[in-house]
């Protein structure tokens, strides 16, 4: 299906408008050269609405669009346990983690761990997230990005796939986290508006013209495909097993993806105060509540109105094909713009990362990257280095990701899937060592270097001997390891280095507005798996 003239126009003027904005956004403004607290953490001025939305558009990309679409094809709507699970780990990231990255300042995840641990534990890794955000995040945005740009548009999907990557890269590159998380607001909108849009169309198909019949009618055409717990003999109970996903495994990916991942967390720790962080992280809750109607739902109808898929990654494609003129436009238009946030947040994320927790220990003074909270740390020179060293790393990383996207992705089926499996050698360990960092004062370096590199292996091995087990629950088994692990050798070798943060004298209370919004979220979790058990 090839665009019309509207369609073409309408995605023209996005394109040219978003980036437009991100320019103005990036201008200099009389205020002296750009520090790397301006550039890497948009000078710790970010408001409630900009974190919130900012946190689902680094979040919400061609894996979760394409891939969590293809998802509800094959599985059902047990896919959007990873939506509506996030929307309570949010409550705890901000009640509970917030008040301590913020009170120390802390600007990046492997900072924390050197003023809680040591360097060693801090290079491992920052060595660890480069290489985690270019060869599987990064590329995985790109490539099931390019799938429903070349699906939709026609346009071949290498062209397609070095153009969003481009794009991605230099709309932010002159002006860091300030100009994605600004511009991640209108990409939100689009993406929340194109989404139900679509969802409301192919509804619409179904019932004739009816979105509620059509809901009814696809609800009784699919009934398999409306279970939020898989029960043991349902084919997918492997990718989704059962109870695991709301009191297991889940949790151990989600503390990691949501409290400890630098791409994620860094919009809150530009928050101007911590009430705000909390506003914008209870605005992101809301939206991941609202996430599964937007991607999950497409995918589900595709099984009535487009049966037979070869694989289920082409359902959202397949489903925008359906939409007239100028709608298309503004849908295509809207998936763009999730991959282009995205991306532009995992680049801007490498290059804050080598800059502040590898080039930087080098050669900029020990106060510019510590985590001081002043808005300027060490001097200009050290600054525009720090800045330079983050760009050039982002071009890099751009070029890398590009260009191994397909040989690595190219032979993906359920590539969301995919994504979940592969990082989940590594998150065990990753929560391990932040939970016990920011609540046990024994823990030490060398139990956290146990922890980390423990859990990767424990993984390798539990894959390998017992390779039925689900892999959300190895999750689970392999956390329950490394903790005891990490436990054990804190205790046989004692912390020596002075520990820098400080996690007693914090305080947990936070806004009547936030403890009420809370609970309206466990509500309607409750009532949305009361609902689809």
């Amino acid at each position: 299906m090839r665009f019309s003239t509207l369609d073409l126009a309408i995605v023209g003027v996005y394109f040219v408008f978003i980036f437009g904005l991100a320019q103005w956004l990036s201008r200099d403004r009389g205020e002296g050269p750009k520090t790397s607290t301006d550039y890497f953490l948009a000078s710790k001025k970010l408001p409630w609405w900009a974190i919130g939305t900012s946190l689902i558009a680094a979040n919400i990309s061609a894996e979760q669009i394409v891939g969590m679409s293809g998802s509800g094809y094959a599985i059902g709507l047990a896919i959007a346990s990873y939506e509506w699970m996030a929307a309570l780990t949010l409550l705890v990231v901000g009640k509970f983690f917030l008040p301590i990255f913020l009170k120390n300042g802390i600007h990046t995840m492997p900072q924390f761990l050197e003023q809680r641990y040591g360097p060693s534990i801090r290079t491992l890794m920052a060595v660890f997230w480069v290489g985690l955000y270019v060869f599987v995040n990064l590329t995985s945005i790109i490539w099931l990005g390019s799938i429903a740009v070349s699906q939709v548009s026609s346009l071949d999907q290498d062209v397609a796939l070095y153009g969003l990557a481009a794009f991605a890269l230099l709309y932010q590159l002159r002006g860091g986290l300030k100009a994605v998380a600004l511009t991640d607001v209108v990409q939100v909108t689009l993406l929340v508006f194109g989404g139900l849009t679509i969802s409301a169309m192919t509804l619409s198909q179904i019932g004739e013209g009816s979105i509620l019949a059509g809901a009814g009618r696809l609800m009784r055409a699919a009934p398999g495909h409306f279970e939020m717990i898989l029960h043991s003999d349902n084919p997918f109970y492997r990718d989704l097993p059962g109870i695991s996903v709301i009191v297991g495994g889940m949790w151990i990916a989600n503390l990691a993806y949501w409290g400890f991942n630098q791409y994620i967390i860094q919009r809150a720790l530009a928050a101007r105060s911590l009430a705000e962080a909390q506003k914008g992280v209870m605005l992101a809750a809301y939206l991941k509540l609202l996430m599964p109607f937007i991607i999950v739902l497409p995918g589900i109808a595709a099984v009535v109105l487009a049966p037979g898929l070869d694989k289920p990654d082409q359902a959202y494609p397949t489903m925008m094909r359906l939409l007239p003129p100028g709608l298309l436009g503004l849908v295509f238009a809207a998936l763009t713009a999730a991959i282009i946030a995205s991306a532009a947040s995992k680049i801007n994320a490498i290059g804050t990362i080598v800059a502040l927790d590898l080039f930087g220990r080098r050669r900029a003074r020990p106060d510019a990257v510590t985590g001081a909270s002043s808005a300027h740390q060490g001097t200009a020179a050290e600054d525009r280095r720090l800045v330079l060293a983050g760009r050039v790393t982002a071009v890099i990383a751009t070029l890398v990701a590009a260009a191994t996207a397909r040989p690595l992705l190219g032979g993906a089926d359920q590539a969301f899937q995919f994504i979940q499996e592969y990082t989940g050698f590594f998150t065990p360990g990753i929560t391990v060592i932040f939970l016990l960092g920011l609540f046990w004062r024994r823990a030490s370096e060398a139990g956290a270097l146990v922890g980390a590199v423990g859990s990767l292996l424990l993984s390798i091995m539990l894959a390998r001997i017992w390779p039925s087990l689900p892999f959300m629950d190895r999750w689970l088994v392999v956390f329950v390891l490394a903790l005891g692990a990490t436990v054990a050798v804190s205790l046989i070798v004692p912390q020596r280095r002075a520990i820098t943060v400080d996690v007693e004298n914090v305080s947990y209370a936070s806004a009547r507005s936030f403890n009420v919004g809370s609970a309206g979220v466990i509500l309607i979790l409750i009532a949305l798996y009361a609902a689809f058990w």
